[in-house]
């Protein structure tokens, strides 16, 4: 209870963009966009297919350059002078949209793999795990709900367990601010409440930011509801606040 008021009260900025530009040849997918983030905030981007939700989210993590504009983030690192891996070294961790899991090996490997060390892939497999390091993969399976599952190959898990496990390897790299990019999309209801709740816990401790379609999905979980248009910011809020939104209402909510 202690975290979720720390959470409610924090104000500090995370993450900030201005005027962000991304153009490939002659179409500007983000033009002009600003956008701000407060620590330990579930802030959930929406808008109609085309929009640059996707297109924000790859310069957040390096896979794509911004134009022109600036992307702080913890105030002073410029993400668009880093490469992907220096990125998530600062502390930026993303999960896309397919699950990318190594579906051959345990859970339990798979976690190990992702744990934040600067060795081989080889070395990790083999490396003896440390007490603290066994503490920390337990402390993560019992988070996803799959501490019972820890020796089961990936690749058998339904689709939903895919998706958390996945979350949980972003999870192990101790990342300040998580993206994910539609992280319910082909799971069942009760696999969306899961998730669900599975994200406001991780947003108790760092900045999370979600891009997803699934409107009653966010009503009920977002925090913060940024919509973007055509590459721009058209407005946010709380979710309430942007369905009253006669712009939102007109180009996504669906009044023409």
């Amino acid at each position: 209870m202690e975290k979720i008021e720390k959470k409610k009260q924090s104000s500090t900025t995370v993450l900030q963009s201005e005027k962000l530009i991304v153009q490939f040849g002659g179409l500007k997918a983000i033009n002009e966009f600003s956008f701000q983030l407060s620590d330990r905030e579930l802030h959930f981007i929406i808008g109609p297919n085309g929009a640059g939700k996707t297109t924000f989210l790859d310069v957040l993590c390096g896979k794509t350059k911004p134009t022109s504009g600036n992307v702080l983030f913890k105030e002073s690192i410029e993400l668009g002078k880093l490469y992907e891996y220096q990125i998530v070294r600062k502390g930026v961790g993303r999960k896309f949209q397919a699950p990318s899991i190594f579906p051959s090996l345990s859970v339990m490997s798979n976690l190990e793999i992702a744990m934040k060390q600067q060795k081989g892939f080889w070395h990790i497999l083999r490396a003896k795990l440390s007490e603290g390091d066994k503490e920390h993969i337990h402390e993560m399976l019992t988070l996803i709900g799959l501490k019972e599952e820890s020796n089961r190959t990936a690749g058998t898990l339904a689709h939903g367990q895919k998706q958390w496990l996945e979350i949980a390897m972003v999870l192990m790299q101790d990342p300040e601010l998580v993206l994910l990019d539609e992280p319910i999309a082909g799971m069942t209801e009760e696999e969306e409440e899961k998730t669900g709740e599975l994200l406001r816990t991780i947003a108790k401790d760092r900045a999370v930011i979600v891009v997803e379609h699934d409107m009653d999905f966010v009503r009920k979980f977002a925090d913060k509801v940024t919509v973007m248009h055509e590459g721009t910011w058209l407005c946010d809020g709380s979710m309430e606040e942007v369905q009253q939104n006669e712009r939102v209402l007109e180009v996504y909510l669906g009044r023409r």
